[in-house]
């Protein structure tokens, strides 16, 4: 279980505003998060990982992650985190990127056949294609086993064939590793494959949606 009652004041795409979010989300819940750019959507991800200052609290199982007077830095936060532009290491290989952040071998390997590029382990990530480069980021958000996996629209640079590939390995690893996953994305049709709870950020504050408002924003 996961509590959250965080603001964080910002420059959003209609001036400055106070981004306020007050939600619970339950151990094994895939949290799509949609919105206009600019509302904060990504900052609030941000605030969850530790990685921009925030007011508030954050508690995730009974171990306080902020309060009023401490804020775990990310190395603290059982948290993996995928970026939109990848943030790979690029002087290493594939398998380096992994082991980087954890020395757990047996799980790099089970990782990388998952994603289907064990074949590319010792390959340099620069000369990875976008979607190979999005399955290391995946994987390495993995190996630390983290209770809480943070995504940044991470297929939004990728063709539809591919979009629609990785996001059937995002579930399958989401429920494999029994994680809790919140998804920044734009995309209906992938929303409507993966999330078991919808949010929208709007006028600066977190409200749910049912799922079946994407049929309304798919066809309307």
């Amino acid at each position: 279980m996961i509590k959250m009652a965080l603001q964080k004041d910002l420059h959003g795409s209609e001036g400055l505003m106070t981004l306020s979010v007050k939600q619970s989300v339950n151990r094994g819940d895939f949290i799509v998060i949609m919105g206009e750019s600019g509302a904060g959507k990504s900052t609030l991800l941000r605030m969850l990982a530790g990685l921009e200052a925030a007011k508030g609290f954050v508690e995730v199982d009974g171990e306080v992650w902020q309060d009023e007077k401490n804020r775990l830095p990310i190395q603290q936060r059982s948290v993996g985190f995928v970026f939109q532009d990848f943030a790979l290491f690029d002087n290493m290989s594939v398998k380096e990127n992994l082991t980087f952040v954890s020395p757990d071998n047996p799980l790099a390997e089970e990782l990388l056949e998952i994603m289907e590029i064990e074949k590319l382990r010792d390959r340099s990530v620069l000369l990875l294609s976008g979607g190979q480069k999005q399955r290391v980021a995946l994987a390495r958000a993995l190996m630390r086993r983290p209770k809480l996996l943070l995504m940044d629209e991470p297929l939004s640079s990728l063709d539809p064939r591919m979009r629609h590939k990785l996001s059937e390995k995002i579930k399958e690893l989401h429920e494999r590793f029994g994680m809790t996953t919140l998804m920044v994305s734009h995309d209906v049709a992938e929303a409507k494959r993966l999330a078991t709870r919808l949010w929208f950020v709007e006028n600066a504050e977190v409200t749910e949606y049912p799922l079946d408002y994407l049929e309304s924003l798919e066809y309307g």
